[in-house]
């Protein structure tokens, strides 16, 4: 299964259509409309090459090629007609509302025409590539890595029925895991038993698992809230047996797989919209920081290098989204001795932070580097702040929802971070999660707005700790 074969295919697909539709409308209104000789100008060369790439854009942003192999036929028809129309609207509003026209319908006529050309053109060919996908996932040419959870006789009769049925969901099952030492020994006959639940995650490397189903007793219904805090760590999809549903949260969606019905779990936390659009912010205030700010951040670091011995930058390893680990770039606030003793947590008045990192703090400085961080991806502007290993482990003994912040990227500053700055022990980490965590179940654009906002009234302010 080569995902990055078929998104390509979607690519090219779109940007021939896109073409092509235009090619055609510019046919159109020259012989129809304009009643004139068909002659390929300035504006035909540039739309070609302009528009195609458009509409690569509003794809991308809309999340057009996310889960490739995952596509409905009749969502993508909604989908593709809804994107259509918001393209069209802005092509027409950009390149033809100024066009010399004999009266207003024309403007309509012409609105329309580029519509169907472009929708159908669009669609055909993704329908195709699509069914030619389904076909092999319903014959079990391709399937994406399955892990079962659960030994008992719900399980053996969920996969069963999934192996049983006269089209395939797609799920390959690369074996299962216990629960309450049951080795199901009636599913080893059918598929490898690959451990118990608190192998979970390696298991999940090791075989690349994409999707897990839960098929749990209910007599183990106590073990689910820990089961799901794990898979939380990873980016697999999550679906459970039905008679759970009155245990999970508003958040799940029923999903019908042919025969076997099964509750998902949606990890959707904000529209795919406002996810690309996200990382797009991301990516281009992090640029525009880094270059425009250049000069004063050469100016700190000079401040840095001569106010104290030591490096200009402080790098250490943090964890970041689904437990991935990174390096995090800051300049050097403390003494280079700061945790000769071993980890600690900084305070108020910590006499290991030295006179001008006690300046940089009040002000965010330290942070600036950061936004190479954003760059490279492994932050975001707004986020949870990334913990250590270390602390990580003391938080999720008190507090094991805190693997729900490894759902998305840390950042370089959040909700609990303007409310609190820098936690002094685990028990302020722990406050500050709660804020966290309200943030990630209310993720948007707007919030982010307004998080960003307060950061840098507190820069402004100077009063950050």
């Amino acid at each position: 299964m080569n995902r990055r074969l078929q998104t390509l295919k979607y690519v090219l697909a779109d940007l021939f259509a896109s073409g092509l539709a235009w090619a055609a409308f510019y046919s159109y209104r020259k012989l129809y409309i304009e009643h004139t000789s068909l002659e390929f100008g300035e504006k035909f060369h540039i739309g070609i090459i302009a528009i195609p790439i458009t509409w690569l854009a509003l794809y991308l942003i809309t999340g057009t090629y996310k889960n490739i192999y995952r596509k409905s036929r009749i969502l993508e028809l909604g989908q593709t007609l809804f994107i259509s129309f918001i393209g069209v609207l802005i092509i027409f509003f950009a390149l033809l509302l100024d066009d010399e026209v004999a009266s207003y319908k024309q403007y309509y006529t012409s609105f329309f025409v580029l519509l169907s050309f472009h929708f159908l053109l669009t669609f055909i060919p993704r329908l195709i590539l699509t069914s030619i996908a389904a076909n092999k996932i319903h014959n079990r040419i391709i399937g994406f890595p399955t892990l079962l959870v659960g030994s008992n006789d719900k399980a053996f009769d969920t996969y069963a029925e999934m192996q049983e049925a006269a089209r395939s969901a797609g799920n390959k099952f690369a074996g299962f895991v216990h629960i309450n030492g049951n080795n199901g020994s009636a599913l080893r006959e059918h598929m490898p038993h690959l451990g118990g639940t608190d192998d979970i995650l390696q298991v999940i490397d090791k075989h690349e698992i994409e999707e897990v189903i839960l098929a749990i007793e209910t007599s183990e219904h106590v073990n689910i809230k820990t089961i799901l805090t794990k898979l939380e760590q990873r980016q697999v999809r999550v679906k459970i047996t039905p008679d759970m549903y009155d245990i999970l949260s508003g958040s799940v969606k029923m999903s019908a797989i042919y025969g076997t019905p099964l509750i998902e779990v949606s990890h959707d936390i904000m529209p795919v919209w406002q996810q690309y659009a996200k990382q797009a912010i991301d990516f281009v205030t992090s640029l525009l920081v880094l270059v425009i700010g250049s000069p004063m951040f050469l100016f700190t670091a000079c401040c840095v290098k001569f106010s104290s011995k030591g490096p200009v930058f402080y790098t250490h390893e943090r964890i970041g989204i689904h437990g991935k680990p990174f390096r995090i770039i800051k300049f050097r606030s403390m003494r280079t001795d700061a945790e000769d003793a071993g980890p600690a947590l900084s305070s108020e008045n910590d006499p290991r932070i030295t006179s001008f990192g006690r300046f940089m703090r009040k002000i965010r400085l330290d942070e600036i580097p950061q936004f190479f961080n954003v760059l490279k991806g492994d932050m975001s502007l707004v986020g949870p702040r990334p913990e250590r290993q270390f602390y990580i482990d003391q938080i999720v003994k008190i507090s094991p929802h805190y693997v729900h912040l490894q759902k998305v990227k840390p950042g370089i500053t959040s909700w609990g971070q303007v409310k609190y700055g820098y936690a002094e022990n685990v028990d302020e980490m722990i406050q500050r999660l709660k804020y966290d965590i309200i943030y990630i179940e209310n993720m948007s654009l707007i919030v982010d707005f307004k998080i960003l906002i307060y950061t840098v009234l507190t820069v402004i302010r100077g009063n950050g700790r």
